[in-house]
């Protein structure tokens, strides 16, 4: 406010950066996969609504209010659309129920060690009141030697497996090292780089002796 700019929270400045990329490559699948803090349902509908759908993969509140789908309009019914079906038992009560169904699969899990982990998953709706309803695959992970607490994900992507959201998810581990040992080794995002100009001829270089000396 200071400059004369208005606040915009972390979704939106997200919303903006997914949109300019969906401008720049308008014909390639996007799949972006963020942290919880990006779990916010008009951000999910809104990737969703586009033309060529973009995916969202990121964590999810086992508490998430999750709704079958809409039940189908009767012919001559009145009254607005329904925006949701009956409502889901929470993910937290899922991993209480004896029969939910788990798959137990070997997957790389963070630090590119091969784990054997449990999986269960289904699709719902994902809908709070004043907000619009997203379609989503939700993914429960459990580790059987409870190495850590069971987590929840999710995909706008209905299609994609079980299996495919977690090891797309795990992929971030590998990206946010990155930055960080950029921040640590080489630091970027210190004083030299607040210059555009210099972070656009230094960063490159950087990263690349960073890389051909690993």
């Amino acid at each position: 406010m200071q400059r004369g700019r208005r606040h915009k929270p972390l979704v939106e400045r997200a919303r903006g950066l997914v949109g300019q990329l969906r401008r720049w490559l308008p014909d390639r699948a996007l799949i972006v996969v963020a942290d919880g803090g990006y779990a916010a349902l008009d951000l999910l509908a809104w990737c969703a609504r586009q033309a060529r759908p973009v995916t969202v993969i990121t964590r999810l509140r086992l508490d998430a209010a999750l709704y079958r789908p809409a039940p189908a309009r009767r012919r001559g019914q009145n009254g607005r659309p329904r925006l949701k079906g009956k409502r889901l038992p929470s993910l937290a009560q899922r991993l209480e129920q004896a029969h939910t169904p788990w798959q137990t699969c070997r997957l790389a899990w963070y630090g590119g060690n091969l784990r054997r982990l449990q999986l269960a998953t289904a699709t719902a709706v994902w809908y709070s009141p004043g907000k619009p309803p997203v379609a989503l695959r939700w993914v429960l992970v459990r580790d059987p030697k409870k190495r850590f607490e069971p987590q929840a994900l999710l995909s706008t992507d209905v299609t994609l497996s079980a299996r495919q959201i977690v090891q797309y998810f795990v992929r971030r581990w590998s990206m946010e090292t990155t930055f960080q040992e950029a921040r640590l080794y080489l630091g970027l995002e210190g004083q030299r780089q607040w210059n555009d100009l210099a972070a656009a001829r230094a960063t490159p270089v950087r990263l690349g002796l960073f890389s051909f000396v690993n």
